[in-house]
């Protein structure tokens, strides 16, 4: 298997980026959910410090994820696949990069204006970027648990496109992006 893309499939490395940062954002929207039901105890605690330590790990992905995009070629999309599914292909792709930095660092927009420190995975403290403010922890909040939502919207079209275009299309689309 080729590292890198070619025209007509993606590489090892895109394909890794994809599906390693795919599973933490689902995991992440599942335990975000999961956790902010939560009565406040230790364990709430516990899984509010992964989620932030795994979001900064996140970001970290999609910045490497994004810079092998735009230093790799992009496998092309099949000749018959109507102009607007490529349309709504690219479209889709832009605001899925779009989540994948927003919720992060809404995340620590929030956890900044509620004035937490946030250790990546103990070795080192990551510094806060506003200063503590209860209005903005309110704003940062609710854009950040909307954020959330909506990127469950767009995976959940991402994901059905994807198997449309394997099992009624019969095309390359999915299995471009598999081993």
């Amino acid at each position: 298997m080729l590292l890198k893309n070619t025209k007509e499939r993606y590489g090892y490395i895109a394909m890794v980026l994809h599906w390693l940062i795919a599973l933490i954002i689902i995991g992440m929207l599942c335990v975000g959910i999961y956790m902010v039901r939560l009565p406040i105890s230790l364990e709430k605690l516990k899984l509010y410090g992964m989620h932030k330590e795994v979001g900064f790990l996140v970001l970290l992905l999609v910045i490497l994820r994004l810079e092998w995009r735009l230093t790799n070629r992009v496998p092309a999309l099949p000749d018959t696949m109507p102009t607007w599914q490529k349309w709504a292909a690219h479209g889709s792709h832009i605001l899925l990069y779009l989540f994948m930095f927003a919720m992060p660092i809404t995340g620590w927009l929030l956890t900044s204006a509620a004035g937490l420190p946030v250790s990546f995975f103990g070795l080192f403290v990551i510094p806060t970027i506003i200063p503590a403010n209860p209005t903005w922890l309110m704003v940062f909040t609710y854009i950040h648990h909307w954020l959330g939502f909506s990127l469950i919207a767009l995976l959940m079209v991402h994901t059905a496109a994807a198997l449309q275009h394997h099992f009624i299309d019969k095309d390359t689309i999915l299995r471009r992006m598999l081993p």
